[in-house]
């Protein structure tokens, strides 16, 4: 079905501005026309409200990406049946963002602009439920997993180790979502940090963040024995079959999660050349360099950089000293690269690493987490919405 990118992009161009009544109205027109609906969010709608709009609306201007588009829509698809969400739940949701937007386009909206938005939503929806329906029916919507270790790292960051209670496939790379009896329907997005193991226990990073209410959580309270809930894995993020390439890895903060999980993964591949830069945004703010120097020691094809600035540097955070470094690898060509890290991060490096060579097809990362609103405008070409962790959408790793 073609959809005209240009209408969608003039339409919502009009409305972005009123995020927070935009966001306000959505929720509230759902809930009241389909009142079962609500079972499906949390409690706390004060996250929500920015990231399902937002995620939403992205999703439908990012129709001019129809191929990268197509597998993401697939793997959310799949990915939401956590949620309890049937085929009859999209229309509802289709309707309220629909009615949201013609409420605040006033004389803007034309018989044109809403044919144009009910034809991307359309295209959407039927790409997630028709991944969702190719699934057989034996596949889980979720797994059971107990906390079997639980090691403080820092002040603010635990390393958790789960064992599933079912063999749980994934690759190296990839991430996944994590919900606690005690906070219902709130998921979150954590990368895996270690390759598939032989015991099917999987190791995870989190940091604790000001005011998240999962984060605090498992950083605080939840101990060995406890029994969490965890997504199908998702994300791209990984190694290129076959290839044996040199590597260029790049972490910052608990990006070092994924890209852990990549270096173990080389290692039982045999490995090869392979540079890591691991970052700070300051000095003293890294973590897990026991599991670096171990890395480091039992390989030799592995060359670690380590790099924070210390207190006053001219740096306002690990980023920009990080770009420094990686301009002293004067020559990128010919190599896989990963990168792992806050947002920001990998738009930042890709840039500088395509000036030094390295070809962009050959540059993974996943989607940088934001919100929808608050910073800047979401139609900037520098955003990605990559929205898994609540029902119908979110990537990130913030809260």
């Amino acid at each position: 079905m073609p959809v005209d990118h240009s209408v969608l992009r003039a339409s919502f161009a009009v409305v972005e501005r009123r995020a927070d009544q935009l966001t306000k109205y959505f929720y509230a027109h759902l809930f009241t026309h389909n009142p079962g609906i609500r079972a499906l969010f949390p409690e706390r709608m004060d996250e929500q409200r920015d990231r399902l709009f937002g995620a939403l609306t992205q999703l439908v201007l990012r129709l001019t990406e129809p191929d990268r588009l197509a597998g993401y829509l697939a793997a959310l698809g799949r990915d939401h049946r956590k949620f309890r969400v049937v085929p009859g739940h999209y229309p509802a949701v289709g309707e309220s963002l629909i009615a949201t937007i013609r409420h605040f386009s006033g004389h803007y909206w034309t018989p044109e602009t809403e044919k144009a938005w009910t034809e991307a939503y359309t295209v959407i929806s039927q790409a997630m439920i028709e991944a969702a329906g190719e699934l057989p029916a034996t596949t889980p919507r979720w797994w059971q997993a107990q906390v079997v270790r639980r090691h403080r790292a820092a002040a603010d960051l635990v390393r958790l180790t789960l064992a599933p209670d079912r063999p749980y496939p994934f690759t190296a790379g990839q991430y996944l979502s994590l919900c606690s009896p005690r906070l219902p329907q709130v998921w979150r997005p954590y990368s895996i940090a270690c390759a598939p193991r032989a015991d099917g226990t999987i190791d995870l990073h989190v940091r604790r963040v000001p005011g998240g209410l999962l984060s605090s959580l498992l950083v605080n309270d939840v101990m060995p024995e406890e029994s969490l809930r965890i997504g199908p894995p998702l994300g791209d993020a990984v190694l290129a079959p076959g290839s044996a390439r040199p590597l260029i890895a790049v972490a910052g903060g608990t990006g070092w999660a994924q890209i852990k999980s990549v270096l173990e993964q080389v290692a039982l591949d045999g490995g090869r050349p392979t540079s890591l830069y691991l970052a700070a945004r300051r000095h003293g703010e890294q973590y897990d360099l026991e599991s670096v120097r171990r890395l480091a020691a039992l390989h030799r094809w592995l060359d670690v950089t380590l790099t924070s600035p210390p207190d006053g540097s001219r740096y306002e955070d690990g980023v920009g000293l990080l770009c420094e470094r990686l301009g002293r690898h004067h020559d990128c060509s010919g190599h896989d690269v990963h990168l792992s890290g806050p947002p920001g991060l990998a738009t930042r490096l890709t840039d500088q690493l395509i000036r030094q060579g390295a070809r962009p097809e050959l540059i993974r990362a996943d989607p940088a987490p934001v919100t929808f609103n608050r910073v800047r405008p979401v139609t900037s070409p520098e955003w990605f919405l990559d929205l898994r962790d609540v029902p119908w959408i979110n990537r990130t790793e913030y809260g």
